[in-house]
Parts: C-alpha cells; structure tokens; sequence
C-alpha cells in the first residue's frame, strides 16, 4: 500500500524537477510518521567480521567518511583485515579459532569501549544470529541488518516457511520443525520418499546438510549432520525435507527501509556448487523465462514486505527442471556474492544497508524500482585455497608468490592475498573474489578466463585450475547448469597442472644452499669457477653431412657410401664413452648443448657422434635429474648433419638385466624416432642368440645395425687361443650373415696393439670386401694411437677418437693425435686441426665444472698392466674410485691382480657391462675376505658370492664362450635354478598398456611414450626422477655450477626455461633454523622478493617428528588433510573391516569420516583426540 500511493504521490509532482522530488519525499515520510528522530548518523563502524568481507565493508565506510574499527581473534594477529580499519581489538582470547569470532560479549564489549555507533555483521559468523542483533539494540548500538525479530523468523526456517506460505510462495515439502530423532527422519522418508536432505536449523554454508538417497544411509548421514551442525552454530538441529533433483539455484536481492518500501535489484544464479557451496555466481539470471523472473521478483518483494523487512536480504528460490520455483529460505545478512548485483544494477549495497541503517529511506537515496535496471552481465568467482584433485580439500601453507589478474572489467574484493601470509586451517579457504563485468554473459566470462589465467599462487593449492575448466565448458557457456553441474562434468577435474618451474628452482638451489648437492659426490671438490667460452660459430644452416645421406639413401646406402669413402673417418665420443670413462658419465645436457652448434657446422664429416645409451641412459635420470629422451632430442635439433650413435647391450637394451623381447624392440623403436640413427649392438659374452635380438629390434625400427663383437685375449700370441683369430672371424661370418649393415670391433679395454690390429682387421678385410669395418678402443696402456692407425692401414673404415681435453688414459685415443698423424697420407680424415684445438679447450674448462667427478683426482695415469688385466675403461675408472672410497686405494694394485685371477675362476670371460661387473664383484669379494682363488675354487660350495655372480651362473646373462666353468658353477648353485638358452625368450611381453596407465594414474596425463620407455627399462629410478622433478622443477636448465653447488650469497644469475623465457635470479640470504627444523631461504627473482624454506636435513635427524604415512605401505593410513583429530573411533588390536570409519577430522568448519583402505587389525595409533596434523601425517597402522 504504502509504497503505491508514494508511487502516485511522486507521479503528480512529476513537473516540479529534482528540488520538488526530493521535498515530496521529506513531506511523505513525515506523513508516514516517520519522526525525525529515526535518522541517526553513523560515525563509527565495527565489523564483527574477518578476512574479504570486513575489508568490503571498511572501504564503504571510508567513502562515507565513517570511522572504521576491526575486531580479530589471536590467530589473526597477521589477517589484512587488521590493517585496513582505523582501529583494531582483539577478542575472544584463549577460545577457538571460530569460537572467538562468535564471542558476543566481547564484541560488544569493544564496541562500547570505542564508542561504535554501528556494527555491520558481515556474512557467516554471528550474521543471521538474532541473539546477536538483541544484544547491539541492548547495547544501544545499531545492528547493520534486519530488526532481531525479522532475523529470527528468518533465521527459523520453520518459521520462514509458514511466512512463505502465507504470502503465497511456494515451498519445497519436508518437516515443520525441527526434528529430534532420527524415527522422524525415517517417518519422513516413508512419507515423501527419498531422496531428502538434512539441514542445520541454525545456519548455513553448507555446513550440516547431507542428502540421503536411500534408508541404508539414514543413520550415518543424520549423525554427521547433526554432529557438524552443533559444531559450526552450537545447535545440532536439522530439517528434512524431499531434495529436488538437478533445480538452478536462483536468488533474489532485495533491500528495505524503515519505511516499508522495498525492492528487488534483480536476480542472481549461483547453480554452480560443490557440496551446497557456490563456487560461481552470475547476474542476472542466464536465459531465464521473462514470466518466471517476474515471479521470483514479486514473491520476494512479497514476502519481504509481508515481514516488514529491513536492509539487504536475499530470498533463495529452487527452480526446477519443469520451471517450477520454490523458496528455500530468506539470508537476512549480505551475501558472499552481493558483487555480481553491485556491477550489473550500480548500486552499492553496503552503502545502501548503512544509509537505511542510519534512518534514511530508500527513494531520498534514489532507490526506486523504475530507476533499477540491468546493466550487461557479472560473473563472481570464489578463488579458495582448495586442491580440486583431492576433492577440494583445503590446503594450508604459506603463499609464496601472489600475483593477481586485474584489468579492465575485473573486480578483486580480497583480504590476505599477499607474499608470506601464512593461510590457516581454522577459517574459511576463500582467498581472493574475482568478479568480472561485460556486456553479456561470454564477455564476462573471456575477462574472467583471462585474469585467471594472470593469477600466480604458489606455496598452497588453489581452485584456479578447475575454475578456468568451468570457464572453458561448453555448456556453461552457452546454455543453462543446475547445481548437479560440477558432479556430471569429471572432465572439470582433469586439471592443467600449473607447471611453477620457477617456484620449484629456487627449492632446489635453496635445498643445495642448505644440505649440499643432491647427486652424490665421489671426490671432495668443488666446481671450477670459470666458464666455458663457446667458439664462435658462422651463420646459417651447418654444412651437408652423413646423415643427409643415411636419410636420403637409407642403412644400406649410407653403409656403401662409408666403405667408399677416401680417407678415415672418426667416430667422436666426447658426448658419451669419453665422459662415461673420466667423469663418472655425469657431463649434462646443458653443456653439450653449449657446443653442439660448433661441432655441427665444423665436424660435419664425422661418421657419427656418440651421445646416447650404455650408462648415460639411468645416469641422466638417477643422478642428474633429467630426461634422457629430452637429451636425444634437444641435440639432435642441434646437430641435424651428423648421424647420432648409441650403445645397445643386446637384450639388455640401455639395462643391466634381460628386458622382454618387445621392450627391448619398442625401445629401438622409440629412439629411432627421437633421432637416433646407428645402433651399436654388443652382448657382453658375444652371446649369439642376444645380439641377433639386439640387431633385429635395430633393425626394424630402421635404425643403422652395427653389431660389434667385443674383443679381449690377443690374437697375436698363439699362447692365449681361447680367442683366437678363428673365433672372431666365424662370429663376424654369422652377423654379417645375419645383415649387419657395419660390423665393429669393440675393444673396451683397449687390448688391441698394431701387431693385433694388423692381423684381426686384415683378415676381416679379407673375408667381408664390402662391409664397414668401425673399431673401437681406450687408450689405458697409452698406445691408442698406434693400435687405430694399423687398423686404419689394415682397412678399417672407421675409428673412435675423443677430443683431445677428453681423451688418453681410460677413454678413447686423442682426436687431434689422429687427425695430425693422418694429415696428408690416404687416411687423411679431412678434419681441420684447429677446430679440434677449439672444440678440445671447450671441453678443457667444461671439465672443470665437473671436478667432483674427474677420476684423475686419484687416477694419475693409465697403466700397460691393462694387457693383463684386461680390465675395460669405464669399469677401470669404477674399480679405482670404489678402491678409494672403501679405504682400499692402496690396494688397488691387489684389485688388479685379483680380478686377473676372478676372471680366470669364471672360465676367461668377455668383459664389459654387464659381464666385467661380474668379475669386478667377485674380485672385490676376492680383496675384502682376503681369498685367493685357489681358496675361493675350494670352498664354493660355502662362500656367499655377491648376487651378480649368482645369477650369472645361472644362466642370467646368457651362455659364455665355452661353457660355464665347472666344478665351479654346480658348487655355488648347488640345487638352483638354472636358465637354458637365451634368457629373454622366456620372459612374458611386457604390458606398456597397463603400465602406460600406472604412470598415468601416478603422474598425471602428461606422461609421453618416452617417459613409458624410462619406466620400463628403469622402473624406480624414473619414479625417483619423477618426484624429484616434481618437487624441483626442470633442474637441467641450471648450469652445472648452480646444479651441483648451489649460488653464492649476492650471486645474479640467468636461468633459460625455454626460449624467451629467462629468469633472472640473486641469491640474498640464508636464514637460521626455525622450530620445524627448516631455514628460510631468500632470493630475488626477476626484481620480486621471494622465499622458500628449506628443510635441514642434518638439523631434522636431531629433531623429532610425527611421521608421514607411506604411499607404498599399503596399511599406512595418513591424515587426507590439515586438520584437528575429533574423535578416533579404533584401538589397537581392533578387527576392521575395508571402508569401516576409523577417525574423525575437522578441518575449515567441515568434518570429514578417514575410512578404512583394508580390512584387517589395527597394529598402532599414532593420534589423540584433539591431535593437530597435517597432510598425509601418519593416523594409524593396519596389518591385513
């Protein structure tokens, strides 16, 4: 009534102007007896509130010139709410977290000490609590709200309802009071059906509302709910009623005077939830019938003035599929979402509240319904500290970085979004809102997708990722959601994991700067401070090499045009066998990729470069924290002229033990395609059956085969005939019977002298015109040279050499020496001697990065003993740095002398991995138990042999050259088992399909097929680099001062991501040890100061801790988040079944069951009620 005849009132004046309108309204309140004495001016202001919300407010008050006051409990010492009033009080001292919040007299206390005229209650909290809003009128201090009776009737849904009913709003059917037994809820059941809902009588948010679908579930579900209603709002009291299957969840905002008038600012679509929470909120309504809008305004308008309703409210309505709507209850308080309204309608609400607050009505602020229009459309997203991928659990920690998406149509309402602030357990997981505005709802939404994608969080989890799946879903986009979207769209869970490389570097650096390397470290000392000089290099494409040949005319052609090369060509191994043999394989793809540009414009005759497989391969994983594959690829887009050559242990691919037969062609399968091109095949027994796999695989992939008979003995003294000049030529005749496309030598210890060379590579020649001959050896007994130019001169067409800063001792023959030595006779290599003098000074300085690993730190020179021996020289550099390392460097002598005498025990094998591995652990066996082998030959049957030598007399590696040695074999196997024939044959196929899911499942989607290949051939040590990069980062970008060494303090540096993206890093400080045992260390990062804590792991073994439950452990049960233990329901000794609830948590206002993973017994409890944890901290143990 009133508000008509205003209408008419106004209506007549209508020619009067502004002035008149606004005598007209004066003269109408006063004929609504609204005495003057309803107007009181706020001065003062107090948020009974924390965090955004407070912060809203505060900032409405500032621009009405009202003084500002915050109140905050003890473990908000550090919230930005604090901040931003012009006075702060802290309350609720030694109570709860929420506890203190809800503190009444205490609030009320603050606010007469600090003469407030107002208190705005925010949303949550004490908002919709009548007591509350009693208790400021009492005080004599306005409540910024409804009277206490409204919220009361409204806060009653009871009550609410029968409202509703009265004004003639339709209700959703379920019970008129609260019930108080769980035979009410069944009687309802019975009644209407199922499914129904629980909800808390007293409050909202989701908090004490769970729906029941069928009776099985009832009593589980009335417990809980009733449980976290009496924890959030001190009242357990629920309501059922039927749940209405898939409605839109549409609210109404509307706002009343003292006066009687009300109106609605339109409506709001908040269908996107998660467990009854919103998650993003739309205005106006998206394709709303015009008919049903009208509805849901005038039922809220009605129903708000049939209450007499003052202030802001919002009436919530269901929709249903029909487009039915039903009212769900009145929110008699500001709402988490008020933005959206405020963008679309410009009307500020909580100026408006504080203005009717004050006494003032709503047409002298111009607030009539013909002035409020819609304006274009806003969006509001809730961005919370919730990780998506473990069921939104709230994630706790510090925020290291924040920087937030702004711009124009981007709203921010936020409160403690910043660098350091420490996020809690014991409050809401709300960080920052962001709404944005545009002229239509896809406008709005391109905004929003694009300032989410702006944001960076990092140090806590964050819903961004799955928001920004919201904002790119078809439907959500172009057609309406219910509240059941989130539940029937999985595919908003497969998040785009943010990759925070940055981030995970500066763990890494800190985690050096702290504990020192992660990759152990063989030799006390540090890397050599100078870098590098890269020679210069011209521009433009590298010259034609023997790859454009190999891809133009395939293996076989490339094959001919090898054998009818002039002159010799080389093999350089700088980039694997070289490094393998003195540095302990460690070089990394940082600093070959350094020079790779150098040696593709200035070595483009190369036959080959070795770069790949043999030990690189678990090396690059295990201990240089990265990827292999990435290595192939990154060198060969570098060095697209010269062919690429690996090492294949035959069935054993890049392992140390027998791989089914289709992985070990898979793999050939996979390198060819990543860019490898000459596969050189061995078998560490010149086992047939093993190589002719190896070559196949090769083979089939396309790759070029080179199978290489490894050689040991000499030819040349007709004493030592086991392997003789006949054997090595019937084994050639059957690889290349077999179709070998070049055939190689591979002299791993460096045996052959020129007299060897001279016969072996002569008759060879002989016998195989027109196949390739590659020779391959180390230069330990210094005569390298020699040896390579009497095969070159007996008719080998290729030899290994390494560059000269490279080569010598256990590596291969320099290649400077080589190239001078054939400088201007028909072996001339046609390779400029001063690109080698600059290529070799390169690797000079590189070398000096990797000090910790130079074997020359104990290993002054290479030794003829090696003709004796015949140790190979990987495993020679090995043997010297393991005799050193167990206290026996004295004794390397004896090592020598007793692997002469392992060999011979075994029967004179082959030696090179995984064969001379063998041999090396039965001699080190030999040295450390003091046995010789004639002791070691008679006491066999007791002796525990290392496992290697076990498993290899069983037939594991294969069937050595001449049989096993017995009596030796069957005395140590006794009643064993033993393999006949070649090993892999009886191996079943490996899955890739399953365990391509495995790793999916483990690690995410981003998982390639190489990444399968790691796996497969190396299981753990791929896991472990996954982690690892998981935890810091693409750590192959770091030079290798900074990845083995860590910066200095004060330090600048640059770190490469990727092309065009660089970081520029100084490294500040480093902090003491905290109470967690960890230091604080302190960077600055592309000009931002940013800091990560570092665990110290000395300092940690000093310090206890409560453990963490293992993953792998299957009955390791671990807390699924932060939070307070409420109950533990089991003891020891406890019979569990799988799924039976084992202890109850609480965490962000919200009470989660931890079910039991198995059944079994419980074997220990490691928590109290009342325990703090934090994520995956060990709960209990079960034993199945």
């Amino acid at each position: 009534m009133h508000h008509a005849g205003m209408m008419r009132y106004v209506a007549v004046q209508g020619g009067l102007g502004l002035l008149a309108v606004r005598r007209a309204c004066l003269l109408y309140r006063f004929a609504h007896s609204a005495p003057q004495s309803h107007y009181r001016p706020i001065k003062k202001v107090m948020v009974a509130n924390r965090g955004e919300i407070a912060i809203r407010v505060f900032r409405a008050c500032t621009e009405l010139g009202i003084r500002t006051v915050a109140v905050y409990s003890e473990q908000d010492t550090g919230q930005m709410h604090r901040q931003k009033a012009d006075e702060a009080y802290l309350i609720g001292k030694g109570l709860a977290p929420v506890a203190a919040y809800l503190h009444i007299p205490d609030i009320i206390k603050v606010a007469k000490d600090n003469n407030v005229d107002a208190i705005h209650p925010g949303y949550g909290f004490l908002s919709e609590r009548s007591d509350f809003a009693q208790a400021c009128v009492d005080a004599d201090v306005m409540f910024v709200g409804p009277t206490p009776e409204t919220v009361r009737k409204m806060g009653d849904k009871v009550e609410a309802r029968s409202l509703a009913i009265s004004a003639g709003v339709p209700v959703v059917p379920g019970t008129d009071s609260p019930i108080s037994s769980l035979q009410e809820a069944h009687a309802f059941a019975q009644t209407y059906g199922f499914p129904i809902i629980f909800k808390a009588a007293y409050g909202g948010g989701g908090r004490g509302m769970r729906v029941v679908r069928e009776y099985e579930e009832l009593e589980e579900n009335y417990q809980r709910a009733y449980s976290e209603a009496l924890t959030a709002f001190g009242n357990g009291a629920l309501f059922v009623e039927k749940f209405i299957e898939k409605p839109r969840h549409i609210e109404v905002q509307i706002l009343g005077d003292k006066y009687g008038n009300v109106i609605h600012l339109y409506e709001r679509d908040c269908s996107i939830q998660r467990r009854h929470q919103k998650v993003v909120e739309i205005a106006p309504g998206f394709q709303l019938d015009p008919q049903l809008r009208n509805r849901l305004h005038s039922d809220a308008v009605n129903l708000a003035k049939l209450v007499g309703y003052e202030n802001a409210g919002t009436v919530e309505f269901l929709v249903d599929k029909h487009g039915k709507h039903y009212f769900i209850e009145v929110n008699s308080r500001l709402q988490v979402e008020h933005t959206v309204t405020e963008e679309i309608t410009d009307v500020d609400l909580v100026h408006a509240q504080l203005h009717v607050c004050a006494g003032r009505s709503l047409p002298e602020l111009g607030l009539r319904q013909d002035k409020i229009r819609v304006n274009g459309c806003a969006i509001q997203c809730r961005v919370t500290t919730e990780d998506p991928s473990r069921g939104f659990q709230p994630d706790t920690g510090r925020i290291e970085v924040f920087r937030s998406g702004e711009g124009m149509g981007i709203r921010l309402d936020s409160a403690s979004a910043f660098p350091g602030a420490v996020i809690s357990p014991h409050y809401d997981s709300l960080l920052v809102k962001v709404i944005a505005s545009g002229k239509d709802l896809s406008t709005a939404a391109s905004k929003m997708s694009r300032a989410l994608a702006e944001f960076r969080v990092r140090g806590v989890k964050t819903n961004i990722p799955f928001l920004q799946n919201v904002f790119s879903n078809h439907q959500f986009l172009h057609s309406t959601v219910d509240t059941q979207f989130i539940d029937e769209n999985q595919e908003l869970f497969n998040l785009k994991p943010t990759q925070n490389r940055a981030q995970k570097l500066l763990h890494y650096l800190g985690h050096v700067m702290v504990n020192g390397p992660t990759t152990p470290i063989p030799v006390k000392a540090k890397p050599s401070s100078i870098d590098p000089v890269i020679p210069p290099v011209t521009m433009g494409d590298p010259p034609v090499g023997f790859r454009d040949i190999l891809l133009r005319d395939g293996p076989e052609g490339f094959a001919k045009a090898v054998r009818d090369h002039q002159g010799l060509l080389l093999m350089d191994t700088t980039f694997r066998d070289a490094h393998q043999s003195l540095l302990a394989t460690r070089v990394r793809t940082h600093d070959l990729k350094r020079i790779s540009p150098f040696v593709s414009h200035n070595f483009n005759n190369l036959f080959s470069l070795e770069n790949w497989g043999g030990a690189t391969f678990d090396v690059a994983m295990r201990f240089l924290s990265e990827c292999p594959w990435k290595r192939l690829q990154e060198l060969r887009a570098l060095i697209p002229n010269v062919p690429f050559q690996m090492l294949l242990r035959g069935a054993n691919a890049v392992g140390y033990t027998n791989y089914p037969d289709n992985a070990v062609f898979k793999f050939c399968e996979v390198a060819k395609e990543n860019g490898m091109d000459v596969f050189r095949v061995f078998d560490s027994l010149n086992y047939l059956p093993n190589m002719l796999l190896g070559m196949e695989a090769a083979g089939s992939a396309g790759g070029v085969v080179e199978a290489a008979i490894s050689y040991t003995g000499d030819v040349s003294d007709p004493a030592r005939q086991k392997y003789s000049l006949g054997y090595y030529l019937e084994l050639a005749e059957e690889l290349v019977k077999a179709g070998t496309h070049i055939l190689c030598i591979k002299d791993m210890a460096g045996l052959l002298k020129p007299e060897s060379s001279k016969l072996l590579i002569g008759a060879l020649r002989d016998r195989f015109p027109h196949v390739p001959i590659h020779v391959h050896t180390h230069d330990t007994a210094g005569a390298g040279v020699a040896a390579m130019l009497a095969c070159a001169e007996a008719g080998a067409d290729v030899v290994d050499v390494a560059v000269d800063s490279m080569a010598g001792m256990t590596s291969q023959p320099s290649m400077g020496a080589m190239v001078a030595c054939a400088k201007g006779t028909k072996m001339d290599t046609g390779i400029a001697l001063e690109k080698v003098f600059d290529y070799s000074e390169y690797w000079e300085v590189a070398r000096g990065l990797y000090a910790p690993f130079d074997c020359t730190a104990t290993m002054k020179s290479g030794n003829a003993d090696v003709y004796e021996n015949e140790i190979p020289g990987g495993q020679y550099t090995n043997l010297h740095f393991q005799a050193h390392s167990m206290g026996l460097g004295n004794k390397f002598k004896e090592v020598k002398k007793a692997y002469t005498e392992a060999n011979k025990l075994l029967g004179d094998l082959i030696k090179v991995t995984p064969s001379s591995k063998i041999v090396g652990d039965l001699a080190q066996f030999m040295v450390q138990n003091n046995l010789s082998r004639a002791e070691v030959e008679e006491r066999a049957d007791e002796l525990s042999f290392p496992l290697s030598v076990v498993e290899f007399l069983q037939g594991y590696v294969g069937i050595p050259h001449g049989g096993f040695p017995e009596p030796f074999r069957s005395k140590v196997l006794k009643s064993l088992p033993r393999i006949e024939g070649r090993p892999g044959a009886s191996l079943p196929p490996m899955d890739f399909k399953s365990l391509e899911e495995g790793l999916r499942a483990a690690h995410g989607d981003d998982i390639t097929p190489e990444d399968v290949m790691s796996a497969a051939m190396y299981p753990k040590v791929f896991q472990e680099f996954k982690e690892f990069t998981a935890n810091f980062g693409p750590v192959d970008c770091l030079s290798t001062r900074l990845f083995l060494d860590g910066p200095k303090i004060a330090e600048e540096f640059e770190v490469e991501l990727e092309r065009g993206k660089i970081l520029h890093i100084k490294a500040l400080a480093l902090g003491d040890l905290n109470k967690a045992g960890q230091r604080e260390v302190f960077f600055e990062l592309n000009g931002q100061l940013r800091s990560v804590l570092v665990k110290d792991t000395v300092a940690m073994k000093e310090m206890k801790f409560h453990p963490k439950a293992q993953k792998s452990i299957k009955g390791q049960v671990g807390a699924p988040m932060p939070g307070k233990v409420l109950e533990v329901k089991v003891a020891v000794g406890d019979k569990v079944e799988k799924g039976q609830p084992l202890c109850v948590l609480s965490a962000m206002k919200m009470e989660t069951v931890v079910n039991s993973p198995l059944s079994g017994t419980i074997k220990a409890v490691h928590v109290v009620a009342d325990s703090t944890l934090e994520g995956d901290d060990l709960i209990l143990e079960i034993e199945e």
